[in-house]
This record gives structure tokens, sequence and C-alpha cells, in this order.
């Protein structure tokens, strides 16, 4: 068995066109989904771009839910984190978006533990919703995906 994992998240991506269901793999740091049959993949939710297409994810909603553990006096219990990514206007001379706004949710134990970044920097905002947890309790990896 491989120590690379893969893992698959549903979600939905919405823009002015309206909305899709989708499914975001994540492998080996590297991020891939298909929006209206175009092939999207990047190292960020952030910086997905078409598969052989230059330019990058613009002017939409993508929202997915990824199951979690989280450990706390020695119990595992099941958590979700809800993840909102909305990407700006892509920029005429090929620069950054003009935002790419990033808020998670965490809903453990009864609670909602909420931090939004701007960037869309999955790290930092996961790291905010950390800093909110209970003292002892720690995000453990994601919960097995079904079939």
């Amino acid at each position: 068995m491989s120590s690379e994992s893969t893992e698959v998240w549903a979600g939905w991506y919405r823009d002015r066109l309206g909305a899709e269901a989708v499914t975001i793999v994540a492998r080996a740091q590297q991020l891939r989904t298909r929006i209206r049959g175009v092939e999207y993949e990047g190292a960020t939710f952030a910086a997905l771009e078409p598969v052989g297409v230059s330019g990058v994810l613009s002017s939409c909603v993508l929202e997915w839910d990824i199951p979690l553990h989280v450990q706390m006096d020695g119990t595992v219990q099941q958590a979700t984190l809800s993840c909102l990514l909305t990407l700006g206007e892509a920029q005429p001379d090929g620069g950054p978006l003009d935002r790419a706004d990033l808020n998670l949710t965490l809903h453990y134990g009864g609670a909602a533990y909420e931090y939004g970044v701007a960037g869309g920097d999955f790290g930092d905002a996961l790291n905010g919703v950390r800093r909110q947890l209970p003292p002892g309790a720690e995000l453990g990896m994601p919960a097995p995906v079904g079939a």
C-alpha cells in the first residue's frame, strides 16, 4: 500500500451561469476537479487552472466539506470542516485575482468554530480554527471518505 493518500470531497461550484455539483480530489499536494467538462488542477484552491489552457479559475464560489476527526481527552469524535472559497475577477494583465477569500467552519461537539482569511491560504485559515478549539482538542486526519 502506498504512503500517498487520496482524499475525495463532494462540493458545489457556483458562478453567474448557475451551480453544479463537483468532486474535489486531493493527492500528493495537488488538487483536481472537473467543472462543466473542464479539468482544473493546482497546488492550492486559489490557484486552480484549467489543464492545458492558460488562465485561472475566477469569478466563482466553491463549497465543500471535509470529514475530520477531533481528539479530546483520549476520545476521537467525528467533525466536519465546511469550506467556502470566493474567487474574484481575473486581472486583464494576467495578474493575481482581485480577491480570494476562504472561510472555514469546523462543526464539532455541537459548536461551530469559524475563521476566514483573505488570500485563500488554507493553512492559515485552518490554524485560525485550531486556535479556537477547547484546550486539549486536536484536529486529526480526515475521516475515511466513502466510495
